[in-house]
């Protein structure tokens, strides 16, 4: 295994074991995001019953936050959540030691239960879909989400109308110092950050009963608890990054836990991307709502005054999103095909382009394996005079994948950075097995890489470089 695929994709057991290849991609100025990838299949963990108990449901409300199948992700009790921040701060200290400039890359559900970020995320998903419906009552529809602003004295009255016993008006105009009379999704969603002192406001409507009900009914102290707990281990980590010259990584993951995993980092970056970038948030640009995302959360850092840290990816999930789409009968959240994944991140990438070229408070890492996206990302750069330099736009790709991407880029001294995963061979096995279902479609291109190193090979025997080591 050692020889074949885990060689290919895992640098090695331990933070030791990987120093050599990290060193020798430091030389060819490629630097990483260290990646400790050992993986617990949801499969076989007892979050079964709680997914038993909520199914019906959930099939009733056609959303897509029940039936939790197949996902790579962590179950957790308090204790097991300790150990795996303890796996993260060694991952930080071994990338503070090894790179200059690195990452090191973390996934939530490690730091928390599945069942509080899956609750979490209905509640969020939730708040924000009644702000759709009731745009859509003022004819709102059809605009983006970043320019949708309702009428605050219409709302009002609405949600009177319906039930509500909330003062709307009265909340959002005293704490607006710029009060035009009207909120976007922002000003809405804002409401949650005082949700305990504001429950009265934060209702939603029941289809089933028609009326409203409170937003937070089953949301317990307990999850209260649980979510300052992630965010207590989420600030020890960044502490320990900032010491060690760490930025932080925040994986991406499936779409019934993403809002709340997003909601997390985005607490974290409020309070540590002040003055520089050292949480960054990952938006998979194979979702439809990709770019509302990308737009929100650029809005939200220039409305607070913190640095927006991104990684744009296309997509780590799609054949097990759209499964379990078919299967509850929700609408796939997945764009329709591969076209329009590459128009929604090249999309993205051109709005957070924009941005650093406008306010340089962005920041970004462009993680594709598409030639075509790398070369757009070096035209836009230079049509907006944007330099490697300046640090604010850096490319990333797996290892073992792209090299032909990863050392040029490198050499001609763009941050580059390969994605790092170790760990003992029999744990890892998970992460091999995803990615090789992930990446089916990517390795039918793998038989251009063979041309191209066999194209360099015939070149260093007929210059006679065949140790050929370009300088750095």
């Amino acid at each position: 295994m050692k020889m074949t695929f885990y060689g290919q994709f895992v640098a090695g057991e331990d933070h030791i074991a990987i120093r050599p290849l990290i060193q020798k991609n430091q030389a060819f100025g490629v630097g990483s995001v260290l990646d400790y990838s050992v993986e617990e299949d949801i499969k076989s963990c007892s979050i079964t019953n709680f997914r038993e108990k909520n199914s019906k449901a959930h099939e009733k409300s056609g959303d897509h936050f029940g039936g939790l199948t197949g996902a790579p992700t962590y179950f957790n009790d308090e204790a097991k959540c300790d150990q795996h921040m303890e796996t993260f701060i060694k991952c930080i200290k071994a990338s503070g030691g090894s790179t200059v400039d690195g990452f090191s890359a973390i996934k939530m559900t490690a730091l928390g239960r599945p069942q509080f970020l899956l609750h979490l995320s209905e509640v969020l998903v939730k708040w924000q879909r009644f702000f759709t419906f009731l745009a859509l009552q003022q004819g709102k529809d059809g605009m983006e989400a970043i320019e949708q602003r309702l009428e605050l004295k219409q709302l009002q009255e609405f949600l009177t109308k319906l039930g509500a016993k909330g003062d709307f008006y009265s909340w959002f105009s005293e704490r607006k110092a710029d009060f035009s009379g009207t909120i976007d999704m922002l000003d809405w969603n804002s409401l949650l950050d005082d949700r305990v002192k504001m429950s009265d406001l934060l209702v939603v409507p029941n289809v089933e009963l028609g009326e409203l009900e409170p937003l937070l009914k089953t949301f317990t102290m307990e999850e209260e608890n649980q979510m300052k707990r992630i965010l207590q281990r989420m600030d020890t980590l960044v502490k320990h990054a900032t010491d060690n010259g760490v930025r932080l990584m925040v994986d991406a993951e499936q779409t019934y836990l993403q809002p709340a995993i997003s909601r997390l980092t985005l607490e974290t970056q409020r309070t540590y991307n002040r003055e520089k970038p050292v949480i960054f948030n990952t938006y998979q640009c194979y979702l439809k709502e990709a770019y509302d995302n990308v737009t929100m959360d650029v809005a939200l850092s220039g409305r607070e005054g913190w640095q927006f840290a991104a990684k744009l990816v296309r997509g780590a999930y799609m054949y097990q999103e759209r499964e379990r789409a078919q299967e509850i009968g929700y609408e796939d959240p997945i764009n329709p095909d591969y076209e329009s994944t590459n128009r929604m991140y090249h999309r993205c990438l051109d709005y957070v382009l924009d941005e650093i070229a406008l306010n340089r408070k962005a920041n970004m890492m462009v993680a594709s394996h598409n030639e075509d996206t790398i070369k757009h990302t070096l035209r836009r750069m230079h049509e907006l005079g944007l330099l490697p330099t300046d640090n604010k736009v850096s490319f990333g790709q797996l290892l073992g994948m792209c090299d032909q991407i990863s050392f040029p880029l490198g050499q001609a001294g763009f941050p580059v950075y390969k994605y790092v995963p170790y760990g003992p061979v029999n744990e890892v096995l998970p992460y091999l097995s995803r990615r090789a279902q992930e990446n089916r479609g990517f390795m039918k291109g793998a038989q251009k890489e063979r041309e191209l190193l066999w194209q360099e090979l015939k070149r260093r025997f007929a210059s006679g470089e065949l140790l050929y080591r370009p300088a750095y």
